[in-house]
């Protein structure tokens, strides 16, 4: 089918988000049709690993489109700390590493806690590639809050106060790097 798109991501908060979003297309999540394959994230920024990863993924999908992403936040007053590191400078879980970021920023004020969620997603059938990338911008919270999100969302606070965990799923869409990034690509697709 001409509107079907494999998703290579096994993370079922980016998988719903982006079948919400591409709601278009048929996304479907690459382990159910059986392609079980690692990427490894070297590259230096967020296009190059989303790039890498659907290149990569895609020759085992027989002409089939893939798409990928790669995400992550900087934080200004850690110099743009974890940055492509962002799932890996700390083993653990999300929350773990959530925890870890509020204690770095212990004490730091609410001005110098900024922060930057930045979404690459990248689609390629195996020949072509195209890439796009959205951010939003907003603060580390003092504390986690919140129960809807995954990531970093728990952390992410915007200018109204709100964390992105805060939203309700379809309003935190409106406002999401993801969407920003897929929104960007579906016109490159058109």
């Amino acid at each position: 089918m001409d509107n079907e798109i494999i998703i290579a991501s096994g993370n079922k908060g980016k998988i719903k988000e982006t079948q919400e979003i591409l709601k278009d297309y048929k996304i479907i999540p690459m382990y159910e049709i059986g392609i079980i394959v690692d990427v490894e994230e070297d590259q230096d920024t967020f296009v190059g690993n989303a790039i890498k990863k659907v290149e990569t993924i895609s020759k085992e999908l027989n002409g089939k489109r893939c798409i990928a992403d790669d995400s992550g936040i900087e934080i200004e007053y850690l110099d743009g700390f974890p940055g492509v590191y962002t799932k890996r400078w700390l083993k653990g879980t999300d929350r773990e590493r959530n925890l870890a970021i509020i204690e770095k920023l212990k004490d730091i004020p609410k001005e110098k806690r900024k922060i930057k969620f930045t979404t690459a997603i990248a689609i390629s059938d195996g020949k072509h590639t195209i890439s796009s990338i959205g951010h939003i911008e907003g603060y580390v919270a003092e504390s986690l809050r919140g129960d809807n999100g995954f990531g970093f969302d728990e952390i992410f606070e915007l200018e109204n106060g709100k964390t992105l965990a805060e939203f309700a799923q379809e309003e935190k869409n409106r406002l999401s790097a993801r969407r920003k990034a897929l929104e960007s690509l579906r016109k490159k697709l058109s």
